[in-house]
């Protein structure tokens, strides 16, 4: 798919992070880029730097995520591309025993369902709907209907104590990327997920240096966080490259994380 000004996107999370970098890239592109988050504030504040728009968007309901596809349709057309960045974590372990009195809890059910209802079903919420809509369109010289990309995380592969309801809710990510690429194969809508490593996000943003020192010293090569930048490149080239479909591809400079 060539990037053009003909071509409008949706990405989720791009107020800040990965998301942002993406939406960036693909602005700079000439995209006319609509962000879904429910950081208003900064969400506002970027779509304004790329000439883009922002839409409040919760992607845990579905009248919102309806509501914000309808605004950015209005305002740019039937989006083409979809990048899915909105995420969140935790860190609880599966069941645990107090250190000063010996009593034991579990990992409570609603803050597993909380991941997995924002990191999953979020995520193929917005999939399935920007494929509707993207079979409505002509497809372009190349055969593409439209491309997709989605977050997961190395922690899909390799996650870390505490990380169940993490680890669960980015390995559904990649589990159901190809089988949705075979769902849309016919179409003309190719669907990819990245997996992240330890990126410089807002997440690690207030850790204090030797934190951040201590988790750049784990990554082979570079020894370095990731930058934002990094991820949207690859976003770009894998909605840009028209064979590459249905995949998953670790960004994580050859990490491979340890239990803790």
């Amino acid at each position: 798919m060539e990037l053009s000004a003909d071509i409008s996107a949706i990405v989720t999370g791009g107020a800040s992070g990965l998301g942002a970098a993406t939406a960036m890239a693909l602005a700079e592109k000439g995209v006319k880029v609509a962000i879904f988050d429910l950081q208003k504030e900064k969400g506002e504040e970027m779509a304004a730097k790329i000439g883009g728009i922002f839409c409040e968007v919760n992607v845990t309901s579905d009248e919102s995520v309806d509501a914000g596809f309808a605004k950015a349709r209005a305002a740019h057309g039937q989006e083409r591309i979809l990048v899915n960045c909105a995420g969140t974590g935790n860190a609880i372990k599966t069941a645990s025993r107090s250190k000063e009195d010996g009593s034991i809890k579990h990992f409570p059910l609603d803050a597993f369902d909380k991941i997995i209802q924002i990191n999953l079903v979020g995520t193929f919420r917005c999939i399935a709907k920007s494929a509707a809509g993207m079979m409505t369109l002509e497809p372009l010289s190349c055969g593409d209907r439209g491309a997709m990309v989605n977050t997961a995380s190395v922690a899909a592969e390799d996650g870390q104590i505490g990380q169940a309801a993490y680890s669960a809710s980015k390995g559904g990510v990649v589990g159901m990327t190809l089988p949705i690429a075979r769902d849309l194969m016919r179409e003309g809508i190719r669907i990819n997920t990245i997996l992240p490593g330890i990126f410089d996000t807002p997440l690690l943003a207030g850790a204090p240096q030797p934190v951040r020192d201590a988790l750049a010293a784990m990554v082979p090569h570079p020894p370095r966080l990731g930058v934002p930048n990094e991820y949207a490149k690859l976003a770009l080239c894998m909605i840009e490259t028209g064979y590459f479909n249905g995949e998953d591809v670790r960004l994580d400079g050859a990490i491979r994380m340890a239990p803790r």
